[in-house]
């Protein structure tokens, strides 16, 4: 296993459309346990998507939990309901963090590690891990949902939790 560098803006894979994974083998599976890695050298953060380390692919993985990771390919988001103000950050935008709207609730599938459907309803941390990594997949930061620039505060203003 390896730790990979987090990739930061404007690295231009962070706004590319990540590939589906067709097939889950060897490869993709190391690709897996690498983010896992990579994602614990990182303390105190949730979340971490494939495009992240700089492979362009339809993988996350989430860690909220303490007992297990989440690992979700071709994750989607399939239902969204309600509307929460939070606290957000990201690997790839360092030491920033802003207030933007995300859904009190998600419902999501995708497929996990064995290539096993998976449905996730989850709300609160999760649910908002589940949407910012599936952004990730789609090219789409937190940033993005800011009406300006402006509203990024520097880390060490306050907390922020970084997904």
């Amino acid at each position: 296993m390896a730790v990979f560098d987090i990739r930061v803006l404007p690295n231009p894979v962070l706004r590319e459309k990540a590939r589906r994974v067709s097939t889950i083998d060897s490869s993709i599976k190391k690709l897996i346990a690498d983010m896992q890695e990579t994602l614990h050298a990182e303390p105190g953060r949730a979340g971490l998507a494939a495009p992240q380390i700089g492979v362009s692919l339809r993988i996350a993985v989430i860690s909220i939990d303490e007992k297990e990771d989440t690992i979700l390919i071709n994750p989607e988001i399939v239902k969204r309901s309600g509307e929460r103000q939070v606290t957000e950050g990201c690997l790839s935008v360092p030491g920033y963090y802003a207030e933007i709207t995300r859904a009190e609730s998600v419902t999501a599938k995708a497929l996990d590690q064995n290539g096993k459907p998976i449905r996730i309803k989850a709300k609160d941390l999760m649910a908002q891990a589940l949407e910012h990594e599936t952004d990730h997949l789609n090219g789409i930061l937190y940033i993005d949902y800011l009406k300006s620039m402006d509203m990024l505060r520097k880390v060490g203003e306050e907390d922020s939790t970084e997904l």
